[in-house]
């Protein structure tokens, strides 16, 4: 998506209303889709570059898919951003992460293991600019919210 498209789109996204309907609408969307596709079509990537991460639930220790944006970076790495569409608490996929390190992401139909971390001090620092600049309503959901926006990297595993 660019130029006037991706302009509306962003700031559509950065509204409470986007915030209070799309946690429901997108993701269910999302993982309907790539089922479908075999893994190889995201709806919401038609704005953002998009995986489906797999992680071990930290309560239930069953497998939990969530699809979610994410900030590709070079040498299989990616960046994800616990934004949670501005809403108050943390998304329930970063809590797992922080137990389970250990996870999966499906990215451009492979499935790849992927060791998480969570980021911060100065390379949080870096990498919440490179999202701000990637994806300017991230800043909104921020400026909306109290607690700081988990970001985690995740790096592909043998």
């Amino acid at each position: 998506m660019r130029g006037l498209g991706r302009r509306l789109v962003q700031k559509a996204s950065a509204t409470r209303g986007f915030a209070r309907v799309a946690p429901y609408v997108v993701p269910a969307l999302d993982r309907t889709v790539h089922r479908l596709t075999g893994g190889k079509v995201l709806l919401s990537a038609r704005m953002l570059p998009g995986a489906v991460l797999t992680v071990t639930g930290a309560r239930t220790g069953l497998p939990r898919r969530t699809p979610l944006a994410c900030l590709p970076e070079e040498s299989d790495t990616w960046l994800l951003i616990g934004s949670n569409f501005g809403r108050t608490g943390h998304p329930a996929w970063t809590a797992n992460l922080l137990k389970h390190p250990a996870a999966e992401i499906s990215w451009r139909g492979r499935d790849i293991p992927v060791r998480a971390r969570l980021l911060s001090g100065d390379e949080r620092a870096r990498a919440w600019a490179a999202v701000r600049e990637w994806w300017p309503p991230y800043a909104a959901y921020q400026a909306r919210v109290t607690r700081e926006i988990r970001i985690f990297r995740l790096e592909a595993r043998p």
